[in-house]
């Protein structure tokens, strides 16, 4: 087996795979970490790969930008702990297409997930959360005759065990109730505000009678206006009447003394 392997770990599976060699990892540089990972015990490494055929020619590895083909290159160092390897295919001096990535942590190499391989993870977690929480919740379930369906509500601290389906005709004990733990001030001011910006957001719709209500209140002020504009034009009216009928009944003259009947003559005695 080789070292650093784990045990069940499937061959076939890169990513339950790890590998190091005890004898290098005090040794570890960015100058001969490509060394390390072009080890013969490595599984993560392609021997017909353009790296083995510089080495086994012992030319400098300047020389991997004008071959093509399978070739390693240092992607990132952050020393003295972590180093990135890129496997990566050539096919001029300016292009090349990654196919993996490995990252030695302390001397250990790992291959690092594609983007496949992490949404499936993710997914079969969360379908595997999905199927516990149903079978919870079935379990929970129950059903009597008279009743019907009912849900039972498990504390925390009593079994967890199968749980016997409750009497016909319950018996309630005064004087205990449920303990329930009351919420903290901040959590009922976040509540609060998140319950604001809900509704600042996302404003409830008014029902019709009440969005006609505006409508027909500024209808109503109108015609209310309307009719105080006619009764004060009708009272105008009738009052420039009552001036011109005073006006005629009072003499045209003005000026004129008022007429006065002819003085009485007296008759004088013979």
């Amino acid at each position: 087996m080789l070292p650093g392997r784990g045990v069940g770990c499937l061959p076939d599976n890169p990513l339950g795979l790890s590998w190091h060699d005890s004898n290098w990892i005090p040794m570890l540089n960015s100058n001969n970490i490509l060394d390390y990972f072009s080890e013969r015990s490595n599984p993560f490494y392609d021997r017909s790969c353009n790296n083995e055929a510089i080495k086994m020619q012992r030319l400098s590895m300047d020389q991997l930008s004008n071959m093509i083909g399978l070739e390693y290159c240092l992607l990132h160092v952050q020393e003295p702990i972590l180093y990135v390897v890129r496997k990566q295919h050539r096919h001029s001096p300016t292009h090349s297409t990654p196919i993996a990535d490995f990252y030695i942590v302390a001397g250990i190499v790992y291959q690092a997930p594609d983007l496949l391989s992490i949404i499936n993870s993710h997914m079969m977690s969360s379908a595997y959360h999905l199927e516990t929480a149903f079978e919870e919740l079935n379990s929970l379930a129950r059903f009597h005759p008279s009743k019907g369906y009912s849900w039972e509500n498990r504390r925390p601290g009593q079994p967890t065990g199968p749980v016997t389906a409750p009497p016909p005709s319950p018996v309630k004990v005064t004087g205990k109730r449920d303990i329930e733990e009351a919420s903290s001030q901040f959590q009922r001011l976040r509540v609060d505000m998140l319950l604001v910006e809900l509704t600042r957001k996302f404003p409830l719709p008014l029902p019709q009678a009440l969005q006609a209500a505006p409508q027909n209140n500024i209808n109503n002020q109108q015609t209310n206006e309307v009719s105080k504009k006619e009764m004060k034009q009708e009272i105008k009216q009738e009052m420039i009447q009552d001036i011109n009928i005073k006006q005629e009944s009072q003499p045209t003259n003005s000026l004129s003394p008022p007429m006065r009947p002819p003085p009485e003559k007296k008759f004088k005695p013979a």
